[in-house]
């Protein structure tokens, strides 16, 4: 049960409108129902949602997906990995082997074939263990990415991590329909908890 209950219908009309900017043409998710109790603050996430989300950031749609995905499981929130498994994964294009490492693997994992996308969970995972990136990782990553690139990197892992730690800390139930951390088990885990 959510520390910190989302809002439910009917909304009052401030509310519903809010919400219909934040997730047009969809029921709104539990996250920004939450976070409407507080609509300065929901609109002012939306703004850097949006942006996060949008076409300027510099990043591609598959390399924003990779980072969210492994920011979210490193931070132990299945909540938004799951949201974003289910809305995203396909349309990034990640598999479900791609999806297996990005929640229990790691940038080493076989199944990573381009160079820019380990540097990117390389660089993820040094952000969540250390917050920095080392001098020797951030040459490695300033030889693919860009200045705006390496910012809107550094950005969106930010962001998730604020969002996984409200989602996990107010105890956000999984929305219907999404996986679950155990869905994207490997083979080798799955074997052990059916054996």
């Amino acid at each position: 049960m959510a520390r910190i209950a989302p809002l439910e219908p009917p909304y009052d009309d401030e509310t519903g409108a809010l919400l219909a900017r934040m997730m047009p043409g969809a029921e709104p998710i539990s996250l920004f129902r939450m976070f409407a109790r507080k609509p300065p603050m929901a609109g002012a996430m939306h703004v850097w949602g949006r942006y996060e989300l949008g076409r300027e950031l510099s990043l591609s749609r598959r390399e924003r997906e990779l980072v969210i995905d492994r920011t979210c499981a490193r931070c132990g929130c299945e909540y938004e990995w799951g949201v974003h498994i289910a809305i995203f994964a396909e349309r990034a294009g990640i598999t479900a082997e791609q999806q297996t490492s990005l929640t229990h693997g790691s940038h080493e994992d076989p199944c990573w074939t381009r160079q820019s996308e380990r540097l990117l969970l390389e660089a993820v995972d040094a952000l969540h263990d250390h917050s920095d990136i080392g001098d020797e990782l951030w040459a490695r990553l300033a030889q693919v990415f860009d200045e705006q690139q390496l910012m809107d990197l550094l950005l969106l892992c930010g962001w998730y991590h604020a969002i996984s730690f409200t989602a996990r800390a107010t105890r956000l139930e999984s929305e219907p329909g999404t996986p679950r951390f155990r869905d994207v088990l490997p083979e080798s885990a799955l074997r052990r908890e059916q054996g």
